[in-house]
Formats: structure tokens, sequence, C-alpha cells
């Protein structure tokens, strides 16, 4: 059976069997109860988000409306939470740049490897002209709201092998990237053989010799437990993951207006909140993964870069041109 006729049997089953058991929201004695889905622990910042936003939107609606959270992946990955937003089965999912540069090429102008300096630079850009224009797209294509961006990491480059210092530190080493066509083009610009192996089977592969290493945010790298089977954390800091909070058109328009307000406002309230947990829990991921034993190492960022512009060429046209891309990079502090 062709992979995409797998795929999309997956998500008429998921689709099905959610609506059965849980439907799409659902009034109790006037309460109304919005399924939302996140991939990550009940410990992860989104999950911390969710529970702030469900807080405020009971608090706002005097108690007739809260979240129902779903973490964990419980009802579906990343990527069926998004096609299930679009559907409407159900409210709401935080959906990191790199799933949605799938349904939103747009959106991988934030995965271009060093386009941001710092935090204070990455929300300036997600919060500003430029991640409102990324965020229309996002609606326009995936029939949703955007509540907010959410952060999801700093991301850097992992192994079991080296301490990586320079590009040829990297070369022939086959490293997991996220689910993103730049993310995958920068590591093979910087010398790694590059893959989007499914996440779930990222720790076997690493155990067996499949794969070298992979890049992803501390706060990953401590809860799946990937210091059991790698040594050497190499600070790229190639990407700020972005998360837009994306939450269902097709239920909005069924909420009453004064929800539908009180959902806007909590949305927002938010991302202050899951900001902060994600950059805390980040500090305390650190300090677990040291004392795990983790040998972390900074590197030559400029060599990084140098490597990194044959990616910027290649995709620019995809995210909106150069100019875009000169306009965040000139926003730098």
């Amino acid at each position: 059976m062709p992979s995409i006729l797998r795929k999309l049997l997956k998500l008429f089953f998921v689709i099905y069997f959610t609506v059965i058991l849980f439907g799409c929201w659902s009034e109790n004695n006037e309460k109304i109860v919005i399924k939302v889905s996140h991939n990550g622990s009940h410990q992860h910042p989104h999950q911390t988000g969710f529970e702030k936003m469900s807080e405020i939107l009971e608090k706002e609606t005097n108690g007739r409306a809260k979240l129902e959270i779903f973490p964990s992946s419980q009802i579906a990955s990343e990527e069926e939470a998004i096609e299930m937003v679009k559907l409407g089965v159900i409210g709401s999912t935080p959906a990191s740049s790199g799933s949605l540069s799938r349904f939103v090429p747009e959106v991988d102008l934030f995965n271009l490897p060093f386009v941001f300096d710092n935090l204070g630079h990455f929300y300036e850009v997600l919060d500003g002209p430029i991640g409102d224009e990324i965020t229309k797209k996002i609606e326009k294509k995936l029939d949703c709201i955007v509540l907010g961006w959410w952060f999801s990491g700093i991301r850097n480059t992992w192994n079991s092998e080296k301490p990586i210092y320079t590009p040829k530190d990297l070369e022939g080493m086959k490293i997991r990237v996220i689910g993103s066509s730049i993310v995958l083009d920068t590591f093979n610009a910087f010398g790694a053989q590059a893959t989007n192996m499914s996440f779930g089977e990222l720790y076997s592969a690493i155990q067996q010799g499949v794969l070298d290493g992979a890049e992803c945010d501390h706060i990953d790298l401590l809860v799946e437990k990937f210091y059991e089977v790698t040594k050497y954390v190499s600070y790229t800091e190639h990407l700020y993951l972005s998360v837009a909070l994306i939450f269902s058109k097709k239920q909005f328009k069924k909420l009453p207006e004064d929800v539908q307000m009180a959902l806007l406002k909590a949305g927002q309230e938010s991302i202050k909140t899951q900001r902060n947990a994600m950059e805390s829990k980040t500090r305390e991921a650190l300090i677990e993964l040291q004392k795990k034993g983790l040998v972390f190492n900074t590197i030559d960022k400029n060599l990084f870069r140098e490597k990194a512009q044959i990616v910027y060429a290649k995709n620019a046209e995809r995210v909106g041109g150069m100019s875009l891309i000169d306009q965040i990079v000139s926003s730098k502090k």
C-alpha cells in the first residue's frame, strides 16, 4: 500500500475514533469543553500554556467554558493534530514551524539557520509585522485562527562520537533533524547525512548505531532520555523553534460571542506563561543533563554560517524572498 494512502487511512481512523470517543467540543449543562492536543508530556511547557489558557477562559466565562487537554500525542501526532484542527475535529494544537512548513511553506522562513540572534530578536520578529504576515498565510491555508506564537526551545546538535567544533567534524555523520526541508538542507550543507526519521524511532536508532546523533532542545534531550545513548552536545543554536498556537475556525464560529472573545484573550495571555515556562525548564534541563555526564561545547559559529549561505540561496524564493530574510537579519540588535 502506498505510504500516502496509509497516512490518509491512519488520519481517517484517528479522526473517526476521536469524534466517537471525545467529540469536537461538548456542552454539558451549558458548559463548553474544548478539546486540545499537544505532543509534550504533562510537565512540558505546552501543557503549562494550555493550563493557563484554560484558567483564563474559565475565569472570563464564569466557568461556562474550559479546555480539556490531551498531552503526549494521546489523540494524534503533531501533524495529524494540525489536520484535525483544520477539519474542526479538535479545537487547538501548538504547531511547530517544523511540522507547519509541510502545510504552509512560507513558515520555513523561521527555520532558516542562524536567522535569529537571541530570544529577544526571535520574539520581536514573531510578534511583529513579519510574524503577522506568516500568521495570515497559516490562517488562510489551515482555516484556523492563530492565537499567538509559543516557543519550543533552542536546538543544538548532539552525538555519541565526538564534540562538534566545525562543519568538518560533522562530515559523514548521520543526523536526525525535524521535518523541515530547510533544516534537512542545513545539515546536509554542514556536511552531515541528514534524515527526517520519526522522532519516536530516534532512541533505538542511536542505540543500534543506525544514526550517530540528532538536533533538539535540552528538554527533549532530558525527557526522552537521549543522555543514555549519547555523550556530546554542541551549542550550534542553529534554530529557535517557533510554535503557532492554532485554533479551528470551524469550532470558533460555533462558540457564543462572549466565549469567542474570552478565548482570544486566553490565547494571548497564555503566550507569556508558555514562553517563560520553556525558558525556565530549559535551564533546569541543562543542569540535569550536566549531572548525567553529558559534555557540552561551543562551536565556531562563523564557519557554520558560511556553510549555511547555500541554504538561504536555495530556499529564499520559497519563503518570501531575500528582501524578507534581510528584514529579519537587519533587525538583529
